[in-house]
């Protein structure tokens, strides 16, 4: 079956569990000052941890110990548990990166008190007490984007649109890499409600690829300005962490230094 992003999450918003809403809460980005040396990474659908590895490179060449979730794409909640086991085992404060997908994944994980910052890779934030299908309401994902799913209910990106939907400015070689390590999603996983928003009380910052056709561009300005995030804009497609790695990475090092004082 192939369907376009905006019906297929529409069908998934349909899907709630219950919900301790926290969004009445104001913004506040206060957080405790320490030492931050610890990076998370937590990728999006349709990819596994593989595609960090530039990023990964820099950021320990930079001094940082960096940890990399392998989200199994099974459900929310089963990845939200995949990176709070990796936050678990951080030995200090840490700053959270999420793309794509994995941006709510970081919203909802990053109330964890070992995380001090958030990174949101052209990324989704939902607030608590919303889906991540809501977040498409008002906005018109690219025609380049289009997800086939199967019986079960999982979706991947339609095969021969992979490169323009996807990583348009990749090299060949990396687009036949990511292609061929896709990752379905389970599809229901867009219309659960989140119960925390963590970035109401963590401060956050934005890399936003404006050739991404992934997400209508309003769509992700206006999903960063609601958070109050710092917006670094890069021309770089949907895979922006795997083709202009180097400012991924140094957002990335801006956020720990500014959330914490990192060691040199």
């Amino acid at each position: 079956m192939k369907n376009t992003l905006r019906t297929l999450i529409l069908a998934a918003s349909a899907v709630t569990l219950p919900v301790s809403i926290a969004q009445a809460q104001p913004t506040s980005h206060s957080v405790d000052r320490a030492v931050v040396r610890n990076i998370v990474l937590v990728h999006g659908a349709f990819a596994d941890g593989s595609g960090w590895r530039k990023v990964y490179e820099d950021l320990t060449n930079r001094g940082y110990r960096v940890t990399i979730v392998q989200n199994p794409l099974t459900s929310f909640e089963d990845d939200v548990a995949a990176t709070r086991r990796a936050l678990d085992r951080q030995d200090g404060p840490a700053v959270l990166v999420g793309h794509s997908w994995g941006g709510t994944v970081i919203t909802e994980a990053g109330v964890h008190p070992k995380v001090r910052g958030l990174v949101y890779v052209s990324a989704l934030s939902p607030d608590a007490g919303e889906t991540t299908a809501q977040q498409y309401d008002g906005y018109t994902t690219p025609p380049e984007f289009v997800i086939e799913t199967s019986g079960d209910g999982f979706g991947f990106i339609k095969p021969e649109n992979f490169a323009a939907g996807f990583a348009a400015d990749a090299t060949k070689a990396d687009v036949d890499f990511l292609a061929a390590s896709q990752v379905p999603i389970n599809m229901a996983s867009f219309g659960v409600t989140l119960r925390h928003a963590a970035w109401r009380t963590k401060p956050s910052w934005a890399v936003i690829a404006t050739e991404d056709k992934a997400f209508d561009q309003r769509m992700l300005q206006d999903m960063a300005k609601r958070i109050g995030a710092k917006v670094t804009n890069v021309p770089a497609s949907h895979a922006v962490y795997v083709t202009r790695a180097e400012v991924v990475a140094t957002v990335i090092d801006d956020a720990a230094q500014q959330s914490g004082a990192v060691s040199p």
